[in-house]
């Protein structure tokens, strides 16, 4: 009969926990994607996601070579210079993503530049890096805009 009356007990008195109202999940799941998200530029000048799909979303280094490699069919833009030779090589510290390109300063715009860093950072956040991570884009000739580091102006 104890045994009884101290479950009675403890059922009526209850575990003490009260309803919350509703929580964030945090930040979305990352490194799944059907393609990979390179950006051009559309008819107002302004940056736009494009979704190569791919079937997978591979590295940093193969999007901006996917990039260099042109629009495919596409009613948007770029401002890059076509290259016979989209061999990027990317190199990462915990701040900074590295991204040597074979271009020369002359063979870009500030928004074809603006196309590399949206792609790189948007791969490397996809793919599990940080947000707070910047992008430097070093061209085959050495130029002051190589020394910048920059963050995507389409996602802050």
């Amino acid at each position: 009969m104890a045994v009884w009356c101290a479950a009675a007990a403890v059922l009526l008195a209850g575990c003490g926990v009260q309803p919350s109202g509703v929580t964030g999940g945090g930040e979305a799941p990352t490194g799944v994607a059907p393609g990979v998200t390179l950006y051009f530029v559309d008819a107002g000048g302004e940056l736009r996601p494009q979704l190569r799909p791919t079937g997978r979303l591979g590295t940093v280094s193969d999007a901006v070579q996917l990039l260099l490699t042109g629009l495919g069919d596409s009613d948007l833009r770029t401002e890059i210079a076509p290259t016979t030779t989209p061999r990027v090589v990317v190199t990462s510290t915990p701040d900074v993503l590295r991204i040597e390109v074979p271009l020369t300063i002359d063979d870009v715009t500030p928004l074809g530049i603006d196309q590399i860093v949206c792609t790189a950072l948007g791969v490397h956040v996809q793919g599990g890096g940080s947000r707070d991570t910047r992008a430097q884009v070093r061209f085959t000739l050495p130029t002051p805009e190589s020394e910048k580091h920059r963050r995507c102006p389409v996602t802050g």
